[in-house]
């Protein structure tokens, strides 16, 4: 199979500022979220805290909280670079190198990538590999290339790590060691980097630095062509064609197991450039009174970090067991909180009330936690997958892991996913209107019973009437909004 060396992209600096490098709480009510982290960021700036210097750069430079303003931020990266600041002067180079508030310049690019990278910090490393890999600012060097994607690797830089595979796959600057490229591709791969996993995909389909294997070969491919890799199903409909029936299955359900084991940063990075990216936002119930709560597998499948806007601030979560196939995480933060009883959901009956408290669409609606109320549309999922209710629940992205309880209170079902009106339009000519669907509470006891320690502690299901207010009051005060890193 030919392998495809990636063009290089180039580092971003876009992040959402949910984390502040100043110690301020978080609440899931303030609808001008932005604005106060703006605010305690300039006071801290002005007081000369490099890494709220930066932080300030980057929300003028992209409006957030304050009117953009790309002068003022690049006053106030300025100001971090003052003061040596590795992730101030590796955004300011970025914007030299683009063009963005400053005439674009290369050179001085270079120069501020080059102090970035010599104090540690590994986007810099990595960008300057990339730099001497394509001769941008600097005479095209491949060794040079090198060393820059081996001090970014070491740190765990995915990107740095495919680039390096494709040093020793290609021989650009070092001697060609097809094995030695299988080691970085797997590096990077496992950390969920799709081009990664299709050339690795690539070596096992050809047997190069590593033993042939259709099965391997079909997995790595299969993962990249989720990711949208446009030759990844090509390639795995070739590796399907050479296996047996039982092999594709096996096939298949390692690629569904699949979890992304993200390396942590090297020790350049901290809480700005690690903590303050959140990737995907989607919602959470507690299950138990000491802080094991539930969310969807799809909202923290590839999570270097997870964090929990509760109504006491933001705090930290780790994932302790997923269920894949179900669409299910478990997770566990410290502290005390209000959980909800789990019931079994054979019990649920067609036309049913459900309701769901999440966060959708923080962007847009805000952070308070919404409402959403409706019925149980069938008892069986997308082609009648038993897994799954049809629910007539309006939910919108960042509702995903929310708990959907029936009249009583009870958790029947966890809201996983809509209709995907794209497909729906092909197979039918029209958009679907409010079809969406949850995995079934039983589902998760099941899953649940695997961690016995906490099975135990589940409260018991609730059997008498309640009124509709009360049933909202505890669906919210278990509601977390999920931040996932």
């Amino acid at each position: 199979m030919k392998q495809k060396a990636r063009k290089m992209k180039w580092c971003l600096t876009g992040f959402l500022l949910f984390v502040l490098c100043a110690d301020v709480q978080l609440h899931a009510q303030s609808a001008d979220i932005y604005r106060k982290i703006f605010e305690q960021n300039k006071i801290n700036a002005e007081k000369g805290d490099a890494a709220c210097q930066t932080a300030l750069g980057w929300e003028y430079m992209n409006g957030v909280g304050v009117e953009r303003d790309q002068a003022e931020g690049i006053k106030w990266y300025r100001k971090a670079v003052e003061q040596n600041s590795a992730e101030g002067e590796w955004y300011l180079a970025d914007c030299y190198f683009r063009g963005n508030g400053v005439e674009q310049n290369y050179t001085e690019a270079i120069k501020l990538y080059r102090k970035s990278a010599d104090q540690g910090n590994h986007y810099a490393q990595e960008c300057l590999g990339a730099c001497y890999s394509d001769g941008k600012g600097v005479t095209q060097d491949y060794t040079e290339a090198f060393k820059w994607y081996r001090k970014a690797a070491d740190q765990g830089d995915e990107e740095a790590e495919f680039n390096l595979g494709n040093s020793y796959n290609f021989g650009r600057g070092v001697i060609q060691d097809y094995s030695e490229a299988v080691k970085w591709y797997r590096k990077a791969a496992a950390q969920g980097f799709a081009q990664a996993q299709y050339n690795l995909g690539a070596h096992y389909g050809d047997g190069k630095g590593v033993t042939q294997n259709d099965l391997e070969a079909y997995i790595w491919s299969s993962l990249a062509a989720a990711q949208g890799i446009q030759e990844a199903p090509h390639n795995r409909d070739f590796f399907a064609s050479h296996m047996s029936r039982e092999e594709i299955i096996e096939g298949q359900r390692r690629a569904a197991a699949f979890v992304p084991q993200k390396e942590t940063p090297g020790a350049s990075s901290n809480n700005f450039t690690t903590q303050a990216n959140p990737t995907v936002v989607g919602t959470g119930f507690f299950i138990t009174d000491d802080g094991y709560l539930i969310s969807n597998y799809h909202v923290v499948k590839d999570a270097v970090k997870v964090r929990l806007v509760t109504g006491g601030g933001l705090i930290d979560a780790k994932i302790v067991q997923v269920d894949a196939a179900n669409d299910l995480a478990l997770l566990k933060a410290a502290g005390r909180f209000a959980p909800l009883p789990v019931a079994a959901s054979r019990g649920v009956k067609l036309g049913g009330t459900v309701a769901t408290i999440g966060f959708p669409n923080i962007g847009m609606q805000g952070f308070s936690p919404k409402l959403a109320k409706g019925e149980i549309a069938s008892l069986s999922g997308a082609a009648d997958d038993a897994r799954y209710f049809q629910i007539s629940v309006p939910v919108q992205p960042g509702n995903s892991g929310g708990a959907l309880v029936d009249e009583h209170g009870n958790v029947v079902g966890i809201v996983s996913a809509k209709l995907d009106a794209s497909v729906a339009m092909a197979a039918s000519g029209t958009l679907p209107e409010n079809v969406n669907y949850a995995v079934k509470s039983s589902f998760l006891l099941s899953f649940l019973e695997s961690v016995p320690a906490v099975s135990a502690r589940l409260k018991e299901p609730i059997t008498a009437d309640r009124k509709f207010e009360d049933v909202v009051k505890s669906a919210q005060d278990a509601a977390v909004l999920v931040l996932v890193y």
